[in-house]
């Protein structure tokens, strides 16, 4: 190891930290109850928030009557959509359209929507003063589904405002007098020849249901007047865009907003973006005091949702079983207002097609509004709902065409070099090693019992794969004290997923010390530097290449440091003596920084760019299932993930990221569904939404990692939060009907439909 590997004097017997498995930093903290989060914190004359919400899906508001809430002791205010416009005359916010208001205006959009908010001195006292609040609505016509509203006359939105917040959704406008938020749309060769050329057509149609994120954290926000400033403590997933969205509310310059973000009991989208943090801002505004709101596990249910989806797939083969052209169509239920919807339904938009060597494909992405609670970012940004339709599809045309379903995909999948169906060249993407490993692994060309009498046994595999979120920019920050210690700061939320150790790690490894010397400082818009989001496994690569260039330029500023002061470089030296020769006395700080925006080109008008990601993400998955015949009930025998991740920067936590993200779509996959009527959710709870619990994860789950370099990433290093979800709903279709002959299409895959399926096929259909 040369000098510029690790700078002398330090701890030079430590210094390989990137690739090693240190424990994470945070743990002790928290499993001793000592780490800190919104939900404890609380400020002197702070009122505690409760929000009165919608009781229909749509409808104009005739009058909302807070006058006995108002008058219930320890109540200080109750505040409407129209207190908020006294204080923001335009009060709405999102990051694709400004379409949602702090509190309803003129109309409501689904139920559940916060229509006014109460703030007391004690928390109950507010919840029982939302029960005072009377609202009158004059009901209007409502949509509810996602192929509906393609053609409703009921209309959500009749004003369409596009934020203009990213640089790709800059074209973005929507569809006046329609629910369409955006339509996105990739031509490539030519889909009509093809099609009527082939050997065999199939086609499919495949639907996924709304789900929720369920963090065990539910979601918080506190505002703090001071003075001229507002300081947010929150639950958040963006910091920097709650301060840049909270600011243009106010009409503020940024430096007045200060968003500090402790540790985050979870995640998984639905903390992106804003979410209470417009309400409590302008609350406190108001009240004048600190304002805070804690929603209850029921209330995240009406706030954020994963979006249901319908696709409709279309595939020509040739005599050999090769894709010669597909066409897709993706309508995605974005609920009342767009979240980020339609920057999923582009992004993940142009996937559809899946990780296969297509000539001609033809796709069309639609994000659309419905009266449903809003859609937005869950695990996997909308590819586990792709790649379910993708290879059940693959499955169905291989077993149409005679074909092993593992022979089909080797014959079909892109290889390094190939362009994907944007035009970009996929390079440094082991979907084939990750296929090839998880096959081996369940032992496809095996024999194995199939089961006999009322327990049937079978296996499936699937692989997908996901683009980056691009454009998009991370800053980080450096600092090493006069005493020779080392701070890094970064806006990235660690929120469960280890990234404060990972990029620690990366830290340690450029400066030659060891990872726990390394201290990482909480998000606080005020003392860490933006980044755009911690989502979409982007922290890895891109704030880890920021975290390396800010490691790398304090390295470099301490060495100029040290030979300015007349030390012999040559020579073993300690950090504090650089800064005495220096200054004269232990003084002065170094700050190494670091900016980091990937490579990306816009695309044309047919979706086609030579760049369109900088890397991408792989998972596969088999599993070998168990089929109850009389009832319909699956136990998942073996379950195999492979993910190519780059090189691992910590093993460990990959592995548990592994899992983690497998048990999670596993749960979308047999259980999970949020049932409506009339526009209300019926099961808004851990008593009837069931997630996974240790008793329903597989006996035996295999994690694996497959070691890729990836270019241009920090020491070879990708994203991998996501990717072993991809492969789970197929590939456990795929196995059902390998076991009792029988394709569903619809998620989740519960024991009623198996069953059905099963009556059905054998002329003996269940009764309703």
């Amino acid at each position: 190891m040369n000098k510029m590997d690790f700078i002398k004097g330090q701890d030079a017997g430590s210094a390989q930290q990137v690739g090693a498995s240190p424990p994470r930093l945070e743990a002790r903290r928290k499993v001793t109850g000592r780490a800190a989060y919104v939900h404890n914190a609380s400020a002197p004359r702070m009122l505690h928030a409760k929000v009165f919400r919608s009781t229909v899906a749509h409808g104009r508001i005739r009058s909302v009557d807070v006058s006995e809430a108002l008058a219930l002791p320890g109540v200080h205010w109750v505040l409407t959509g129209e207190d908020i416009r006294q204080i923001v005359p335009n009060p709405y916010y999102g990051p694709a359209f400004h379409d949602q208001p702090v509190l309803a205006l003129d109309k409501v959009r689904y139920v559940g929507e916060p229509v006014a908010v109460v703030l007391a001195d004690d928390p109950y006292v507010a919840a029982d003063a939302v029960n005072l609040i009377i609202a009158d609505y004059d009901l209007l016509d409502s949509v509810d589904d996602e192929i509906e509203a393609m053609t409703s006359k009921a209309v959500v939105h009749e004003e369409l405002k596009p934020a203009g917040t990213f640089p790709d959704l800059k074209h973005l406008h929507g569809k006046r007098n329609t629910n369409i938020a955006l339509d996105y749309h990739l031509r490539r060769g030519d889909v009509a020849s093809a099609f009527a050329s082939a050997h065999r057509v199939f086609e499919n149609e495949f639907r996924t249901q709304a789900t929720m994120h369920v963090p065990l954290e539910p979601m918080v926000s506190m505002a703090v007047p001071d003075d001229d400033r507002l300081i947010i403590h929150t639950a958040s997933q963006s910091p920097s865009f709650v301060r840049l969205e909270i600011a243009r509310l106010l009409g503020w310059p940024e430096n007045r907003v200060q968003v500090k973000v402790p540790h985050l009991g979870g995640g998984f989208g639905a903390k992106l973006y804003i979410k209470l943090e417009a309400l409590v801002a302008c609350a406190a505004l108001i009240a004048r005091a600190p304002v805070k709101l804690s929603l209850t596990m029921e209330e995240q249910f009406y706030t954020i949702t994963k979006h249901p989806t319908t696709f409709r797939i279309k595939t020509a083969v040739d005599a050999e079983g090769r894709i010669t052209a597909r066409k897709c169509e993706i309508f995605w239920n974005g609920g009342a207002y767009a979240d980020i919807g339609p920057r999923v339904t582009q992004k993940s938009g142009f996937t559809a097609p899946g990780p296969y060597d297509i000539e001609n494909v033809e796709v069309s992405s639609y994000a659309l509004y419905t009266n449903r609670p809003p859609a937005g970012a869950l695990r996997g940004f909308g590819i586990p709902q792709l790649v379910w339709a993708y290879e059940s599809q693959a499955d169905i045309m291989a077993r149409a065409l005679g074909q092993d379903p593992l022979e089909f995909r080797r014959h079909n999948l892109l290889r390094d070099g190939r362009p994907q169906a944007t035009g970009t060249i996929m390079q440094d993407s082991a979907i084939h090693e990750a296929l090839e490993l998880v096959a081996e692994r369940l032992g496809w060309n095996e024999p194995f019992d199939r089961g006999s009498g009322d327990i049937r046994r079978g296996r499936g595999i699937a692989v997908g794969f996901k683009a980056s979120i691009s454009p998009t920019t991370s800053v980080a920050m450096v600092t090493i004290a006069a005493d020779g210690s080392v701070s890094l700061s970064i806006s990235t939320v660690d929120m469960g997923q280890g990234s404060d150790t990972a990029m620690a790690q990366i830290v340690a490894q450029v400066l030659g010390i060891r990872t726990e010397q390394v201290n990482v400082v909480h998000p606080d818009t005020d003392a860490t530097p933006y980044d755009m989001a911690t989502l979409g496994s982007r922290s890895t690569y891109h704030t880890g290449n920021a975290v390396k260039l800010a490691a790398e330029d304090a390295r470099t500023k301490l060495w100029a440091m040290a030979r300015d002061a007349g030390i012999d470089t040559e020579s073993g030296f300690s950090w504090p003596s650089v800064f005495k020769a220096h200054y004269g006395m232990q003084a002065g700080t170094i700050i190494g920084t670091g900016t980091f925006i990937p490579d990306y080109a816009p695309a044309d008008e047919n979706g086609q760019s030579p760049l369109v990601t900088p890397y991408w993400m792989i998972g596969a998955t088999a599993v070998e299932v168990e089929v109850d015949v009389r009832t319909g009930h699956l136990n998942i025998v073996r379950m195999i993930n492979a993910v190519d991740c780059g090189k691992p920067l910590n093993p460990r936590i990959v592995e548990t990221q592994i899992s983690g993200a497998a048990t999670m779509q596993l749960g979308f996959t047999l259980s999970e569904e949020m049932n409506f009527e009339a526009g209300q959710v019926t099961n808004a709870s851990f008593a009837d939404y069931k997630i996974m619990g240790i008793h329903d994860i597989p006996g035996i789950m295999e994690n694996h990692i497959i070691e890729a370099e990836q270019s241009k990433a920090p020491f070879g290093a990708k994203g991998v939060g996501e990717s072993s979800t991809f492969g789970i709903s197929p590939s456990i279709a795929n196995a059902i009907e390998d076991a009792v002959g029988v394709r569903l299409y619809e998620l989740p895959l519960t024991p009623e439909k198996v069953l059905r399926a099963i009556r059905s096929a054998g002329g003996n259909p269940l009764e309703d």
